[in-house]
């Protein structure tokens, strides 16, 4: 068993990797801000180990790290990933200020492995699968505060010879996402016989089911053979139009419905390419992901229907 130290974990991919690590048998801690979201965690609440701390208050942070001494660390805290959130100096004291802060508490007291949370768009636009070798070319506040954070990451392990890796996460779905993406909104609306207004239906992204990105983080905590500070594509390496996964929705749930494309205003980040090159993980890792997007979207489907309290809470869109 092993003492694994969360940030973000009510968020969806960290409450996704919070119940794997339960699952395990680990002993689990969360890192949460004061008036943090519950709903994702109400049903393993009692497993959890919960400290309000502000990542930003650095002082306080070593306090409390140096309280729980993890094994693994797990750093998901993030603000910025979701249009509405547009505080930029929010962003700098999370994604930046709050990551020098955890790093530096974990150093001080000691840890097997570190994981930290990058994303695709630290590369900006790109018409081809960018490496991880790629000189990035970040496209918004937020993508230069994820950037930021990966360059400090990096220099850190490499100068201190520290498992402190990096996964630059593409798109994430699965169970417990946000209410109101693109995915929960296909299912919900799909049970119902619908499809939701649809934007360009050329726009593009890798998709990656979230129990495939929970065992990246996984190994990129527990492999030893990887070098210090290194990074990580998490993708698929194939890349699925909205006209594709509207397909795969229509023939999962048997949907007459004909989409309405345009419906939906694009937005300042779609684009037409988008997909990893995922090699890098796949070589040194030992990583790749193991459903298809048509079978994480049957899951969904599943667990949807398993959960109908939570599907009436996605149907209204609450956050």
């Amino acid at each position: 068993m092993k003492r694994a130290l969360l940030t973000g974990g009510t968020g969806f991919v960290g409450a996704n990797l919070a119940r794997r690590l339960l699952q395990g048998g680990h002993e689990v801690h969360c890192l949460v801000q004061p008036g943090h979201a519950v709903w994702r965690i109400e049903s393993i609440r009692a497993d959890l180990r919960l400290h309000e701390v502000d990542l930003a208050d650095g002082e306080r942070l070593l306090q409390v790290v140096r309280q729980i001494r993890p094994d693994w660390v797990f750093h998901l805290a993030v603000h910025g990933a979701y249009s509405w959130q547009t505080d930029l100096g929010q962003m700098v004291r999370t994604n930046i200020l709050g990551t020098i802060n955890l790093v530096g508490a974990c150093v001080a007291t000691g840890f097997e492995g570190f994981v930290n949370t990058g994303s695709s768009s630290e590369y900006g636009f790109k018409d081809h699968a960018p490496a991880e070798t790629e000189a990035l070319q970040p496209n918004s506040h937020y993508a230069v505060t994820k950037a930021s954070a990966t360059l400090f990451c990096r220099y850190t392990a490499e100068s201190r010879r520290l498992r402190l890796p990096t996964l630059r996460l593409y798109s994430i779905y699965g169970p417990w996402e946000e209410p109101g993406r693109l995915f929960p909104t296909l299912v919900c609306r799909g049970l119902e016989g619908a499809l939701p207004p649809l934007a360009d239906p050329e726009t593009a992204r890798d998709y990656v089911h979230v129990d495939d990105a929970v065992e990246a983080y996984l190994l990129a905590a527990t492999q030893a053979d990887q070098p210090p500070g290194g990074i990580y594509n998490v993708g698929s390496g194939v890349q699925t139009s909205l006209r594709e996964l509207v397909e795969v929705a229509r023939r999962v749930l048997g949907l007459r419905a004909e989409p309405a494309w345009g419906a939906m205003p694009g937005r300042s980040w779609d684009t037409s390419a988008w997909v990893a090159d995922n090699r890098r993980a796949a070589e040194v890792l030992g990583w790749w992901p193991r459903l298809t997007v048509e079978e994480g979207f049957r899951q969904l489907v599943a667990w949807f229907e398993r959960e109908p309290a939570l599907r009436e809470r996605y149907r209204a869109g609450h956050r």
